[in-house]
């Protein structure tokens, strides 16, 4: 085969990231759980065959793709290479090889061509249950949150494990989904590998390292010139967040050198005695993803793009859990964390970062069942219903934040109708809470209500896991911090912000997500979006007056407009 020109290389990697997207898709169509159908709550990636991240799909969330970049390495060491084969599938939902805590299911798939192995397909679903105590933090050690699955093989050589099949399907709620999803996963990446081998032989490629080659040299070199433009400087990034039954205090330093960024935790909080614990691959996922989200966006994530960014953390915090710490809510401390990153990069890249979001997607999940203080109707069933939400995201310097919209994580807020059907849940109201958003020359995005109950003739134990109930997110430069949570039933019984919670029959679960926080002093709005905001019910008549400054007049103005349906 001829040298590959710069323009074919390029064309190539255009079609690897166009393979991995279709493969994610796949993914969506053929999933079971609406975590991955209706929230895209997965990832999907190729690898060489040295096990380096070669490009992602743009559907899923970093938590999962970064994470899975460190994943790929680790089943080929398990596995090993003299084992790999034509036909394999590999599986694994270890926390700390794979994407951070049990429920999350990774699969990889080797890729052979012309009987060469080419390379690697992985990708990652969050599945509903995976037995134990249920998805929540409660757990005391890692043992007590679900079925563990090492690196093994699900197919060796196109046979498929069935007493692995018949360990997952005896181990949790709901065994026909769960069994449903790991097939999808080993689905999309028989799609991706088809895609990739009609690629090579297009091109008449043997292998692929030529063009991983061009794509790892590329995206380096790209990455430290990005580093290199920057400010030789040090700063440090703190945040305080609710944690479980103590206070958690994230502490980041940053360092930026010639050709490297790196990030250390020293100071964090310790391991907590409950599941809000983070493996050290899942911080440095997120880690990874604020610099290049801040620093070099545009560049693909893959292998080389994400070496330059060093994260580090002291053994046993908070931020690098190690075995058996339950990590179960791993997500709620590791989103947090590019708030706390851009906390420092803001004292050296002043003006670049957001304020400060909701950080943690809203998430709570539901297990119903026939009511136990009287008699049941016939028809009333268990069911285990998962919800994703998001509250508001931080304002950025010259935008307002997003509201209703799921900062890093990107994981998509779930539809009220694809959530009613999967159980006897009924979601009461959803919308968005005027005035959550931080008040500031740009506003924050708002959160959301909701109002959740059962069918009648059903109760619930709801897992919580919110966090900003007792510290809302914080402004940037003179903006006012975003709403807090906050959480109760419909009686005014008091709720916790995380853990295992049961609701009896006929009761309700009232919501109120967190607003994403302001950016720059509040009387530098524009009057015209002042009053935008407050015709579109984003913001109160007292808000516009007592906050902003509108007069009588602009509000009679902007609530006349919004009464008559006329442009803002």
């Amino acid at each position: 085969m001829a040298k590959l020109s710069k323009v074919a290389s390029q064309v190539m990697w255009n079609r690897l990231v166009s393979i991995v997207e279709e493969q994610a898709q796949a993914l969506v169509r053929t999933a079971f759980s609406t975590s991955v159908r209706e929230a895209g709550d997965l990832s999907a990636g190729v690898y060489d065959a040295a096990g380096q991240m070669l490009a992602q799909a743009v559907t899923g969330t970093p938590g999962h793709v970064n994470a899975m970049a460190d994943a790929v390495p680790h089943f080929i060491r398990r596995i090993g290479r003299d084992n790999i084969h034509a036909g394999d599938v590999y599986i694994t939902n270890d926390p700390w090889e794979g994407t951070g805590h049990l429920h999350d299911i990774t699969v990889v798939t080797p890729s052979f061509h012309q009987g060469r192995l080419a390379g690697f397909f992985a990708c990652t679903a969050h599945i509903v249950d995976i037995g134990g105590r249920g998805f929540g933090a409660d757990a005391n050690s890692v043992y007590e949150e679900g079925l563990y699955i090492p690196i093994l093989k699900l197919f060796d050589k196109g046979a498929v494990d069935q007493t692995l099949i018949r360990i997952i399907r005896g181990n949790v709620r709901e065994p026909d989904q769960v069994v449903g999803d790991v097939y999808a996963l080993a689905t999309c990446n028989e799609i991706g590998h088809r895609r990739l081998i009609d690629m090579m032989n297009e091109f008449d490629l043997p292998d692929l390292q030529a063009i991983s080659d061009f794509i790892l040299t590329h995206s380096r070199a790209a990455t430290l010139a990005r580093i290199a433009a920057l400010p030789r400087a040090t700063a440090t990034g703190r945040m305080q967040i609710d944690g479980y039954d103590r206070e958690i205090d994230l502490c980041v330093t940053l360092t930026i050198e010639a050709d490297r960024i790196l990030c250390d935790w020293s100071g964090t909080s310790g391991v907590d005695k409950k599941g809000i614990n983070v493996p050290l691959v899942y911080t440095k996922a997120y880690a990874c993803y604020a610099l290049k989200c801040a620093i070099a966006p545009e560049i693909p994530n893959n292998a080389a793009s994400l070496a330059p960014f060093e994260i580090t953390a002291p053994d046993n915090s908070i931020v690098n859990a190690l075995h058996p710490a339950p990590v179960a809510l791993r997500h709620v401390i590791g989103h947090m964390l590019p708030d706390t990153i851009y906390n420092a990069l803001d004292q050296i890249l002043p003006h670049t970062v957001p304020a400060e979001g909701a950080g943690c997607l809203c998430n709570f999940q539901v297990s119903l069942r026939p009511r136990s203080d009287a008699p049941a109707p016939p028809d009333a069933r268990r069911a285990e219903v998962l919800m994703f939400n998001s509250g508001g995201s931080g304002a950025r310097p010259g935008l307002d934040g997003m509201s209703a919209t799921a900062f890093p994580s990107g994981v998509m807020t779930m539809p009220v109708e694809a959530t009613e059907q999967v159980g006897p849940v009924i979601i009461w109201r959803k919308e968005l809470r005027p005035d959550s958003g931080g008040a500031g020359q740009f506003r924050g995005g708002l959160g959301q209500y909701m109002e959740v109950g059962a069918r009648d003739g059903h109760e619930f134990d709801i897992q919580a896991m919110f966090d900003r109930v007792n510290h809302p997110a914080l402004g940037r430069h003179g903006g006012a911090p975003g709403a807090a949570t906050t959480i109760g039933q419909d009686d005014g019984t008091a709720m916790k912000g995380k853990g295992k919670q049961s609701v009896p029959h006929g009761r309700k679960v009232m919501m109120a997500f967190p607003g994403g926080a302001g950016y720059g002093a509040p009387d530098l709005r524009d009057p015209a979006l002042v009053q935008r905001d407050l015709a579109l019910g984003y913001i109160s008549k007292e808000t516009a007056r007592n906050v902003y400054g509108l007069s009588n007049v602009q509000i009679a103005s902007a609530l006349a407009a919004a009464m008559n349906g006329d442009d803002i």
